[in-house]
């Protein structure tokens, strides 16, 4: 089953002279990782609040196509009930971050006090996500006194504590270091570990190798490859649309121009140690 389903999108901004998403079709099945990747300016944001309905509500402007997501069309829904199903993470925590909460378990309960949860379900539920997500330690601490890396997993544990079905979460480790980074990609594990669809905006391509179920390249606004992680970083078109690939995949293509040629192209450190292993065992 499709989470979302987008049908030929086509959009431009209000005062652009030429479309930012061209004719965009793509699927993503319930409970993936789909990973959005290109250079900037390619689509990847826009593509994220066409899926939220801020596209063209928000921003305005012309769009043709059709976003379907969990089988309602986005343009035909309320903004608030689409935000009800689509839960979303900015690129910087400062954004995401209420002001108005004191603590860290204040901050998680805010979204759901604003819905009129009952205040047990609340004290419950943000008691859990902190647990589950290991902030516990932040609960009475204000948001603003933690490291940006703190600050984006309490982010995240606030999207997660609403319990939407699907996550859009724009490059959230874009200004992390990398202990940040993988606790960051802990959560997003957890994520998929509770059955979240997810669609991240990411350029750290060796967490991308290691998580998504699906890799979407974007360029100039049109989706131009498509796989798993190994066929999307294995494909040499990489190049031609400047895909960083990930460490051990571009490792073993050096190899393999110094005449050292492994049986197949890793993208992950765990495939890399197996093949090794084989090769000279």
């Amino acid at each position: 089953m499709d989470s979302i389903k987008i049908k030929n999108l086509t959009y431009r901004y209000p005062t652009a002279e030429e479309d930012i998403l061209r004719n965009v079709s793509l699927s993503v099945k319930k409970g993936d990782l789909c990973a959005l990747v290109g250079k900037n300016g390619s689509g990847k944001t826009t593509l994220c609040n066409a899926i939220r309905g801020f596209v063209p509500k928000f921003y305005k402007g012309d769009i043709s196509g059709e976003v379907l997501v969990n089988g309602k069309d986005v343009q035909k829904e309320e903004i608030g009930s689409t935000a009800l199903e689509v839960g979303f993470a900015f690129q910087n925590p400062f954004t995401q971050i209420s002001g108005i909460a004191d603590t860290v378990y204040e901050e998680l309960a805010y979204g759901l006090e604003n819905m009129g949860v009952d205040p047990a379900e609340i004290d419950d539920r943000v008691n859990r996500i902190m647990k589950l997500t290991k902030i516990e330690d932040f609960r009475d601490r204000n948001p603003y006194q933690l490291s940006g890396g703190q600050q984006q997993r309490v982010a995240l544990a606030a999207v997660l504590v609403m319990n939407q079905d699907i996550f859009v979460i724009d490059e959230p480790t874009s200004q992390l270091d990398p202990q940040s980074t993988d606790d960051v990609f802990e959560m997003i594990k957890l994520m998929k570990s509770m059955g979240k669809t997810i669609v991240l905006v990411e350029h750290k391509m060796e967490q991308i190798a290691e998580y998504a179920d699906q890799v979407v390249v974007m360029d100039q606004g049109q989706v131009v490859m498509e796989g798993t992680p190994k066929e999307v970083f294995s494909d040499p078109r990489c190049e031609e649309y400047h895909i960083r690939l990930p460490q051990c995949t571009g490792i073993s293509l050096d190899l393999k121009k110094e005449g050292i040629s492994l049986e197949e192209l890793p993208v992950t450190l765990a495939e890399t140690v197996d093949i090794i292993r084989k090769k000279i065992g």
